[in-house]
């Protein structure tokens, strides 16, 4: 793993997929390509409203979307996705890291693409007393729990989109 800003694609699993809201506020227009994917060694964890990866085990899964975003913009991404996610390189305060990690295509392919991943100590906590989120798809799991939800007569709120 390694935090240098690279010109990769971005491995993406929650609120920045194709469909969903910071996907809409922050690549939208600015991609040049995008396809399904999955991380190995990382789970994934329920966060109020958003998900969280955390590193490890090695058989752990998470699945999500490849994010290639368009050469003359890819700066300009990288750090409105690192305002969103409130990541400063080798900040203290970070509440994710980004990190070099391969991603699997769905035709076999591994690239090297940046994921957010909780930082030290959250992580530790969300392995200890956390969520995880079965098969490590997060779109899924709001479904399943929106028709849950929607069945449930004295069912909470949805979290606001992050």
């Amino acid at each position: 793993m390694t935090t240098e800003p690279e010109r990769l694609p971005f491995f993406v699993y929650g609120t920045l997929r194709p469909g969903r809201a910071n996907y809409a506020r922050c690549l939208r227009g600015r991609t040049a390509a995008e396809e399904s994917a999955l991380v190995r060694g990382v789970s994934l964890y329920e966060g109020p409203g958003y998900p969280y990866a955390v590193p490890g085990p090695a058989e752990a899964v998470v699945l999500g979307d490849l994010v290639t975003p368009r050469e003359d913009v890819h700066d300009a991404v990288r750090a409105a996705l690192d305002r969103l996610e409130g990541y400063v390189p080798g900040g203290p305060g970070n509440l994710y890291e980004r990190v070099a990690w391969q991603a699997e295509c769905a035709d076999g392919r591994t690239v090297r693409a940046w994921v957010y991943v909780a930082a030290e100590p959250l992580a530790a906590r969300l392995r200890a007393s956390g969520t995880p989120i079965p098969g490590g798809d997060w779109l899924r799991s709001r479904a399943a729990g929106t028709a849950h939800r929607t069945a449930a007569p004295a069912a909470r709120p949805a979290p606001p989109p992050r």
